[in-house]
């Protein structure tokens, strides 16, 4: 699972997928989405553009593809070309709030905030080691929220390290509204608190 502003570096073998990085970096978009599976569809409606960063190749034509999350994205059709997955995409962005909104966000921003710092000190040295070494530390708290189309780049962060399948991260890259992003983040920090004091 991808999300924007969180590293996601690949391992790379499958001669299709080769070829399509082959291709991003040729044609210079150095982009490509990213989707959960799906047993029905193929892939999931939503996904992560990734940008790659780097490609370090080895002689078995295998590579690691550092890369990192930028958009999010809807599918609009699925389709295939030379053994992986295309798809026509509309790119999606958090929908602004104003006034007494915006006011009632910045405080569940700020809180939830506050609760997810509190879940990742609480970690043991060696899981917040190996979390830091993959997605590097938590980013600092936004103080203007909505100033990313895509929300707070700590949430992101939050939600690729929280231990979550795929299918219970999924619905987040959905949302448009930063406060139900927030409002389920808190959701699941409340729902790992009760749990680990069980």
């Amino acid at each position: 699972m991808a999300f924007p502003t969180v590293p996601c570096p690949l391992h790379i073998f499958e001669p299709c997928y080769r070829l399509m990085i082959r291709r991003c970096i040729e044609t210079g978009t150095n982009c490509f989405g990213m989707c959960l599976a799906d047993k029905i569809k193929g892939f999931a409606d939503y996904g992560c553009l990734l940008e790659i960063r780097n490609v370090e190749s080895f002689s078995d034509g295998r590579s690691v593809v550092d890369t990192i999350g930028r958009r999010r994205f809807k599918v609009i059709q699925h389709s295939e070309r030379d053994g992986y997955n295309t798809a026509d995409i509309e790119y999606l962005e958090d929908c602004k709030v104003e006034g007494a909104d915006e006011r009632e966000l910045q405080s569940l921003h700020d809180a939830v905030y506050d609760q997810a710092l509190i879940w990742v000190n609480s970690l043991k040295a060696e899981q917040k080691e190996r979390i830091e070494g993959h997605f590097g530390p938590m980013p600092e708290k936004d103080s203007e929220p909505q100033a990313s189309p895509n929300g707070p780049s700590w949430c992101w962060w939050l939600l690729a390290v929280l231990p979550l399948e795929g299918r219970a991260q999924l619905p987040f890259l959905a949302l448009t509204s930063l406060k139900d992003r927030l409002s389920g983040i808190r959701k699941v920090l409340l729902f790992m608190a009760q749990n680990r004091h069980r």
